[in-house]
């Protein structure tokens, strides 16, 4: 398990980095319970590590004015490898297509998608991804509301089956 080669402080400064990634140095090593330089080390080799992929803020869609988020469920002709590499390559210029995953059982990938407007999302379905190559159907679910969008992982979850590990 890779979350078992952390030791608990990384652990917990990862954890509360997900909960808040504005905070200061001086403010996690306080909440960690170390000083601030060697926290700071730590959170320097956790990201050289790729623990940490970035931090970004998170901003409402919608009242950003991206009223419409659609789920697509796609289905490849051919899911030969060069074929999926290059259907996330397409997916990852798509600016509506903020999310793709790879999926195994019916259908290939699965796409969070987001537009403006039914009528902008419409046309990027019938313009651009039902008209890609190796593209043999696509199914789309659009999202009426939204009961949790929990970014990250639930680290009680591990620290709790590494307890019962140990």
């Amino acid at each position: 398990m890779a979350g078992a080669k952390l030791d608990p402080i990384d652990r917990q400064i990862l954890a509360e980095l997900q909960a808040d990634g504005r905070m200061t140095n001086v403010e996690l090593a306080r909440r960690v319970g170390i000083s601030a330089p060697p926290c700071l080390r730590r959170v320097r080799t956790l990201e050289e590590a790729g623990y940490v992929r970035g931090y970004h803020a998170d901003v409402d869609a919608r009242e950003l004015g991206f009223e419409v988020q659609v789920f697509a469920n796609v289905g490849l002709v051919s899911q030969a490898e060069a074929d999926l590499s290059a259907f996330e390559e397409r997916c990852r210029n798509w600016p509506l297509v903020r999310e793709c995953h790879m999926l195994n059982g019916e259908v290939d990938f699965i796409l969070k998608c987001v537009a403006p407007d039914l009528l902008t999302f419409q046309n990027f379905l019938t313009e651009e991804l039902t008209a890609a190559d190796n593209v043999a159907s696509v199914k789309t679910s659009l999202v009426i509301r939204q009961a949790k969008d929990q970014p990250g992982v639930p680290f009680e979850v591990l620290e709790a089956r590494l307890a019962q590990q140990a």
